[in-house]
């Protein structure tokens, strides 16, 4: 009796994670990379970064008064003149602003789908791999399992800041221009300070961990001098809570409170425009 013929073909696993079924052209297609997109995650990262940094430093001149901030609202809305219209600029940055958080959103979103296509124990949301024996957190902090989390709470938080400042939605006392009473208006209710607070402390963990990881992935890194990207990242947070933290307190101590908002009278033309 003959013995049947083994198959001795080789079979090869699948790749856990598979190339795009449509590449794009370069340089685009880099974004397709995971690398691509830390790097995408990274700059962008950035940029934001420098943003919260340069609203803080504009917004701690409600310590000034009201005339100060008003006066700082109107140089933002005459940048660039008379290069350019009035507020066209302004714009310009918003849309750039916009962009880099569309694009600092989806890298984050598609790597953890990477994650997810690599390890199908990897969580929905965090992108975090789970393990039968359980996983040990020496190396990962709190704030590098939390960040997604965190980003969706300054995200929700980002809407609700636009609808109550900028918008004036979740209030009747809401006057547009009014920069300083507008802001005294919203600190004064104890949830939206409470609110203000939480999404701090929220931004404030995000920003901690996203700079740390940030020289990582532009490959910024040497045993040399890793230690101080822990320094920078403790530093550049820690002044952005207390910065930011610090106006819904200065509202609900009194230290800031309403003023007649004289200095509108001779911006009424203005106002218009805006």
């Amino acid at each position: 009796m003959v013995a049947p013929t083994q198959d001795r073909r080789i079979r090869r696993p699948e790749p856990p994670r598979r190339a795009p079924k449509t590449a794009l052209p370069w340089p685009l297609n880099v974004y397709q990379t995971a690398v691509g997109k830390k790097w995408v995650m990274a700059l962008t990262g950035l940029g934001l970064i420098g943003f919260v940094i340069a609203h803080m430093a504009g917004n701690l001149k409600l310590y000034l008064g009201a005339e100060d901030i008003y006066h700082y609202g109107e140089f933002l809305r005459d940048m660039g003149e008379p290069l350019v219209p009035r507020t066209h600029l302004l714009w310009i940055l918003r849309l750039g602003l916009i962009a880099m958080f569309a694009l600092h959103i989806h890298s984050a979103y598609t790597l953890t789908r990477m994650n997810q296509a690599s390890s199908g124990s990897a969580g929905a949301i965090s992108g975090q791999k789970s393990y039968d024996g359980g996983q040990e957190f020496a190396a990962a902090s709190f704030a590098s399992r939390s960040m997604r989390w965190t980003g969706i709470i300054v995200g929700l938080y980002l809407l609700f800041h636009l609808a109550d400042l900028t918008w004036g939605w979740t209030s009747d006392e809401w006057v547009r221009g009014d920069v300083y009473n507008n802001v005294v208006d919203s600190f004064q209710r104890w949830p939206v300070a409470i609110i203000y607070i939480v999404a701090n402390v929220a931004l404030a963990v995000h920003i901690y961990h996203g700079m740390w990881s940030m020289f990582q992935s532009l490959g910024v890194t040497s045993p040399q001098y890793n230690h101080l990207r822990r320094y920078v990242a403790y530093g550049i947070s820690a002044v952005i809570l207390v910065g930011n933290v610090s106006f819904p307190i200065a509202v609900l101590t009194g230290i800031v409170d309403h003023v007649e908002p004289t200095y509108l009278e001779e911006a009424s033309a203005l106002l218009s425009l805006i």
